[in-house]
């Protein structure tokens, strides 16, 4: 049997470490696979969510592009270039059977390095409108998986193929109890506040009111910030409710290495409506309030939200109007009614597809050049 090597690439947020780190798994369990290669920013969230896996993580500097020829741009430039250079010498060093990137800047020169070394890739976009790095490496590459149909008219690539987003193994395995129990939580109802691994300001605003009530109607909450975010965050959770560190309801981290065991552990969900979170939602049977990022490219969170909405999978609340009162409202409709929440939670499942990650996996093995 001729064992295989992949590189697997794409990084700066969760929606494009997740999908990558779902197919890197599934691509661990063939029986052919010999290593798995993750290349990434030393400085970003994948380096940090690789270090437990069974991945080799190449570190390569990148960032996104300015939009301005300045002096930044030049610079930008030429850290692409010294990045491109770091990636052809990895291929030369590791020699790859194939590239599987998921989009961002941080898969740019590595999808480059591909293309200069003569290594075939595969790519996979989460949104229906794609993104920069999908849009301009599609000519080159094998095939393309995508989650919605609507995103192969707008490819240039004949191999396009709808699989939805791929999604980590454990959210089909894994139950409410012990992902509570893996956290640390009782087991009664829980909601999770997210705004993604970069956080929502207005998401965070909001909750910081509200945590004090919550947890006095005796919820569990788990509140991820996000990085960057997280000291502003706690310094208004201290001057509103400084008892908050020994409330045991009340969990709050920058970031959760292990976002399976927290939505898995929810009931309801506050969250971005981006296509990947809305898919491990789904997934984790999880009733979401979406409160959409006004500037998403082509608008699509909005799109993604409303989707949800009409098809009774969730509430929908606008950023410009996100504040204690509205969310608190909005989480109520949930609380107060039992059988609605229930209803909701399982027309989120029902929305919820658990085979991407083999699809793509099958995807990457069937391409010819491999």
């Amino acid at each position: 049997m001729n064992k295989k090597r992949y590189f697997i690439t794409g990084g700066g947020t969760g929606g494009h470490i997740y999908p990558a780190i779902a197919v890197a798994d599934a691509l661990l369990e063939e029986q052919d696979t010999e290593e798995i290669f993750y290349v990434g920013n030393p400085n970003n969230l994948e380096a940090d969510i690789t270090k437990e896996k069974d991945y080799t993580f190449l570190p390569v500097n990148s960032s996104g592009m300015p939009r301005k020829a300045t002096l930044q741009f030049f610079k930008w430039s030429f850290q692409m270039l010294v990045a491109w250079l770091k990636c052809c010498f990895y291929i030369f060093k590791y020699k790859p059977d194939a590239i599987f990137g998921t989009g961002g800047y941080v898969s740019a020169p590595v999808l480059l390095a591909g293309i200069t070394m003569r290594v075939p890739f595969v790519m996979h976009d989460c949104d229906a409108n794609p993104g920069l790095v999908t849009r301009n490496f599609a000519p080159f590459a094998k095939s393309i998986s995508v989650a919605f149909d609507v995103e192969c008219q707008k490819l240039n690539n004949k191999n396009c193929i709808v699989n939805g987003n791929p999604i980590r193994k454990e959210f089909s395995t894994l139950t409410k109890e012990q992902a509570r129990n893996n956290i640390g939580l009782e087991n009664k109802l829980t909601i999770c506040i997210m705004g993604g691994s970069q956080g929502a300001k207005k998401i965070n605003e909001a909750a910081v009111e509200i945590l004090k009530e919550l947890s006095a109607r005796n919820i569990q909450v788990i509140f991820q910030t996000g990085k960057r975010n997280f000291e502003d965050v706690i310094a208004k959770v201290k001057n509103i409710y400084p008892e908050y560190e020994n409330d045991k309801n009340i969990v709050i981290k920058p970031y959760f290495n292990n976002m399976t065991e927290v939505l898995k552990a929810s009931d309801i969900a506050i969250s971005r409506a981006g296509s990947l979170s809305i898919s491990e939602l789904c997934a984790s049977a999880v009733a979401s309030i979406f409160v959409p990022y006004a500037y998403a490219a082509a608008d699509h969170q909005r799109k993604n939200a409303k989707y949800m909405l009409n098809n009774g999978a969730g509430l929908y609340l606008e950023d410009g109007a996100t504040n204690g009162e509205t969310l608190l409202k909005k989480i109520a409709i949930f609380t107060n009614d039992a059988e609605y929440l229930k209803s909701v939670q399982q027309k989120a499942l029902s929305l919820a597809k658990y085979d991407g990650a083999s699809r793509i996996v099958e995807q990457i093995k069937n391409t010819k050049s491999i």
